[in-house]
C-alpha cells in the first residue's frame, strides 16, 4: 500500500477572515454548499460537485499554509512541516490528546494516523465507502472516530487500527461531524444534513439519545471540554447550545454575522 509523502516548505497566505456576531440584527451570509449534498447523492452527481464542501475555491492546498501574522498585534505563527496527507483533498484533522499522533481524513474516504515528532504515517485506515467528514480523537483514551458521507460513524483504536471497533449506522443523511464526550468515554455524538443529532454508547454498540435539532443540516459538532455539560452544534447562521444528556436546546441560538475583509 502507498503511503502519502511528506513535503517540508513554506508558501504565502491568504489573509485571515474576521467574524462577528449579532444576536438581533438582519443576517447575511454566504450560500451554505452542503445543503445539496445528499440530492447530489441522489442524482449521481456528486463527484463532479463535492469540491464545494471543502471551499468556494479551487486552489493548491501549499497555497494557504505558511506563514499567518497579526499585524495590528505583531505576533505570528510559521509553518513546521507539510504532510500530504493524500492525492484528494483533506477535510479535517485532529491531533490526540497527548499530542503523539495526528489523524487526517477527506476525499479519498481513508483516515491517515501520522506520528507527530517523526512526521511519517502510522497507519492508514479504510472503511468509509465515501469521503470522510471529520475525525477526532478521544480525550482521555486512545480511541478515534470518523464521520462519513456513507452516513456512518466509526470508532478505531488507534493502538490497533487495522479495523473498526464500532461501526455506527442509524444516520438516514450524510454525517457531517462528531465528537467524544469530554468525561464520558463511552459515548461519541455525531449530527447529520438533516440536522439529526445521535449520541452513541460505543460500549453497547447503540444509539442512546436521537433529536434533530435544526430544520436544515448540521454542518459542525463539538463538546464543552473538561466538564462536558454542554454540546454545540452549527447550522448555516445558527448556533444550538444543547445539555449533553438530553440534548435539548438549553439556550437561545446564537446567531452569526459573516463579515468579508
Amino acid at each position: 500500500m502507498s503511503m502519502p509523502q511528506l513535503l517540508h516548505n513554506g508558501g504565502p497566505s491568504k489573509p485571515l477572515m474576521m467574524f462577528g456576531s449579532d444576536g438581533t440584527g438582519s443576517l447575511t451570509s454566504p450560500v451554505n454548499p452542503l445543503g445539496d449534498v445528499d440530492r447530489l447523492l441522489e442524482d449521481g452527481s456528486l463527484d463532479e460537485n463535492v469540491d464545494s464542501f471543502l471551499s468556494q475555491e479551487d486552489m493548491d492546498p501549499r497555497e494557504t499554509m505558511g506563514r499567518c501574522i497579526d499585524a495590528s498585534k505583531g505576533s505570528g505563527f510559521s509553518e513546521v512541516a507539510k504532510a500530504r496527507a493524500s492525492t484528494s483533498k483533506v477535510s479535517c484533522c485532529h491531533f490526540s490528546s497527548d499530542g503523539k499522533l495526528l489523524a487526517t481524513g477527506g476525499h479519498d474516504k481513508k483516515a491517515v494516523l501520522w506520528f507527530t515528532d517523526a512526521l511519517n504515517p502510522k497507519s492508514t485506515l479504510e472503511e468509509h465507502s465515501m469521503l470522510i467528514t471529520d475525525v477526532r480523537f478521544s480525550p482521555s483514551m486512545t480511541r478515534l472516530a470518523t464521520s462519513s458521507f456513507d452516513k456512518t460513524v466509526r470508532v478505531w483504536d488507534a493502538d490497533n487500527p487495522d479495523y473498526s471497533l464500532r461501526t455506527f449506522t442509524g444516520h438516514s443523511a450524510s454525517v457531517k461531524s462528531l465528537d467524544f464526550h469530554s468525561n464520558k468515554e463511552d459515548i461519541v455524538c455525531s449530527c447529520d444534513s438533516d440536522g439529526e443529532v445521535r449520541c452513541w454508547s460505543i460500549n453497547n454498540g447503540s444509539c442512546v439519545t436521537c433529536v434533530r435539532v435544526f430544520s436544515g443540516g448540521a454542518t459542525q459538532l463539538r463538546y464543552q471540554p473538561h466538564q462536558g455539560k454542554y454540546l454545540a452544534a452549527a447550522s448555516e447562521k445558527m448556533i444550538s447550545i444543547m445539555d449533553a444528556e438530553t440534548l435539548q436546546v438549553c439556550r437561545n441560538a446564537l446567531k452569526v454575522r459573516y463579515q468579508r475583509s
